[in-house]
């Protein structure tokens, strides 16, 4: 196991384009940090730098005490799992996990020995013999994480291992990556532009933008206080409520409370705002849609002089329906501040 660290790293490619500016990063040995964000924000990149499959520009990646710049991918002493499963489909899956501990020498008795144990932890015992086209997907991707286990690595490199599976499957592999994750006290780093996935799984949330960090953080930091606009909207399910100002004032039942100055956008999660009655900032408007997912709803209320429908959620069944008339209320302990020309947050308490 190893520490990750990361000092000014950049990424230019031909013709002066930037994918990573001057970055710095710090992954503690054992933690799992998740890089999330859109495509093309740069998270991608930044895994295949630390793995040594992306030359870097300027700047130092070092795991534990070695600077690893000039190290080929072999030399790093990481494991990568990737989407597509990357398996020899002429091998075994004991052949696929046998296959990089021979390569390095290991003696025989210790493949065995590793084989055995990473079968047993990942259940995939019954399928030594197979062939990995006799797989499913979710079974793939187990042996997939099979042979980055057998190999005892400073350092798991995830990049989006999820994202062939259904939905149903990727919820089993986060819980069973989480697990082993825990269990072999491995660093590791994660990628995915899925958020759910990402507050899921993450000791450490990387929201990433652009080439730029935005906010690093434990998931629930960043849920309860985003440091700009782009990770107030950019984590939570449905996102958070972004209302200017000068309108959120004209639609309001009642005056807005003083606010700090700069303060040009007002934010809420949906699910603070509250449906029946209370004291905050009143509004009324009507439902134009409602999302029932499962144990709660969404309701998407268009409010007028707000160009955004905001969105409510609603425990259980929804109360009311669409084209209803409704009124509601922001509670001004909820509330979020944003200044637009610089999308950071502003404290409002």
């Amino acid at each position: 196991m190893a520490s990750i660290d990361l000092k000014q790293v950049r990424k230019v490619y031909p013709g002066n384009v930037t994918a990573i500016h001057a970055l710095d990063l710090s992954i503690e040995d054992g933690e799992l940090v998740v890089l999330v964000g859109p495509s093309g924000c740069g998270k991608s990149t930044l895994l295949r730098m630390i793995a040594g499959l992306e030359t870097i520009t300027d700047g130092t990646i070092s795991i534990g005490s070695d600077v690893v710049n000039r190290k080929e991918p072999a030399e790093r002493d990481i494991a990568m799992v990737f989407q597509n499963y990357a398996l020899y489909p002429h091998m075994s899956v004991r052949q696929n996990l046998e296959y990089g501990l021979k390569n390095r020498g290991t003696p025989r008795d210790e493949i065995d020995r590793r084989v055995t144990e990473a079968a047993r932890v990942l259940e995939i015992t019954p399928f030594l013999d197979r062939k990995p086209r006799q797989l499913s997907g979710g079974q793939r991707q187990r042996v997939a994480m099979g042979r980055a286990i057998v190999r005892q690595p400073k350092a798991f490199l995830f990049d989006e291992p999820l994202s062939n599976l259904d939905a149903k499957l990727r919820g089993q592999m986060r819980i069973e990556i989480r697990r082993l994750q825990r269990s072999l006290k491995t660093t590791s780093v994660y990628v995915t532009h899925d958020q759910l996935e990402a507050m899921t799984l993450a000791d450490r949330l990387v929201v990433m933008n652009g080439g730029r960090i935005e906010q690093v953080g434990r998931p629930i930091e960043l849920y309860d206080r985003p440091a700009s606009l782009f990770v107030a909207g950019f984590i939570g399910s449905p996102p958070m409520n972004l209302i200017p100002v000068e309108t959120l004032a004209k639609a309001a039942a009642s005056a807005l409370p003083a606010l700090p100055a700069g303060t040009d956008i007002i934010g809420i999660r949906p699910d603070q705002v509250v449906m029946d009655g209370g004291e905050g900032i009143a509004l009324s408007g009507t439902v134009e849609l409602i999302e029932p997912v499962g144990g709660e709803s969404h309701l998407y209320v268009r409010v007028e002089g707000i160009e955004q429908a905001l969105v409510a959620v609603q425990q259980g069944r929804a109360s009311v329906g669409e084209a209803d008339q409704v009124a509601f209320v922001l509670p001004l302990a909820a509330l979020h501040g944003f200044n637009r020309e610089s999308g950071l947050r502003v404290d409002l308490r």
